[in-house]
């Protein structure tokens, strides 16, 4: 059996591209079917069994204390997860000490160094706000 766990939405995702495929080759089948057959290549025995071992908490090295990596305004970052807690299923609230602070202005006239960042992070690693040129404000790398 693998150890690697992927989080509950990226299980799901894997079924949905697998689904996805298999309408593509013409073997057509639901979306329950595609959740079990995931489990099965990650060597569980159903879904269920799945979702209870890996379960809809944060992926792994979200804890505090773990080291992640991502990117902040556009600025590539790795630091450690100082705190984290769950908003609704799938959606956490992280705040990060950067090993290094990024600067977050764009502007050449002047700087703005920041070496801790909080923010709200979806099922994808990625929070909701944007930059204006459509880039995530925070994104956690997923392992």
């Amino acid at each position: 059996m693998n150890t690697q766990f992927p989080s509950a939405t990226q299980a799901k995702d894997q079924a949905k591209r697998l689904r996805t495929k298999l309408t593509e080759e013409g073997a057509s089948i639901g979306h329950a079917k595609s959740l079990e057959l995931v489990a099965h290549q990650h060597g569980f025995r159903d879904w269920n069994t799945m979702f209870a071992a890996i379960g809809n908490g944060p992926p792994k090295g979200w804890a505090i204390g773990d080291k992640v990596s991502g990117t902040y305004l556009s600025q590539p970052f790795t630091g450690h997860v100082v705190s984290i807690s769950i908003m609704k299923p799938g959606w956490f609230r992280l705040e990060v000490h950067l090993d290094e602070a990024v600067d977050v202005v764009t502007s050449e006239g002047f700087s703005n160094f920041r070496s801790r960042i909080r923010g709200v992070i979806g099922p994808k690693g990625h929070s909701v706000e944007r930059t204006s040129d459509g880039q995530a404000h925070l994104q956690i790398n997923l392992c």
